[in-house]
């Protein structure tokens, strides 16, 4: 494995970072909605994410029906952070195709 690269987002604005080690993953301006709920309760939708890492694509049935994702990892401590839409079957739910949810 080679050297992790940590992006921060200090002088950019407000930020969200990950809840176990405060690595730095998105910028309030790039908040979508808070409108979104995932196993544990509720999640947040964003256009952007940084600092992780993505697992294998798959396809999942969710309550909007059935996507694409693949799992997001904080790229520091490996933590579960949520998903990133790849695609979305019904042209209802194509907004989420590219974005993110970060689980509260």
């Amino acid at each position: 494995m080679g050297r992790v690269f940590v992006i921060s987002l200090d002088g950019l604005g407000h930020f969200y970072s990950c809840k176990y080690c405060r690595t730095h993953l998105a910028l309030v301006d790039d908040l979508l909605s808070k409108s979104f709920y995932c196993r544990h309760g509720k999640a947040y939708l964003f256009d952007k994410c940084v600092n992780v890492t993505l697992g294998e694509k798959e396809d999942r049935m969710m309550i909007t029906g059935l996507h694409t994702v693949v799992d997001i990892f904080c790229v520091d401590c490996g933590a579960l952070l949520g998903w990133k839409y790849e695609a979305a079957y019904d042209k209802n739910q194509k907004y989420k195709e590219g974005k993110f949810i970060l689980e509260r």
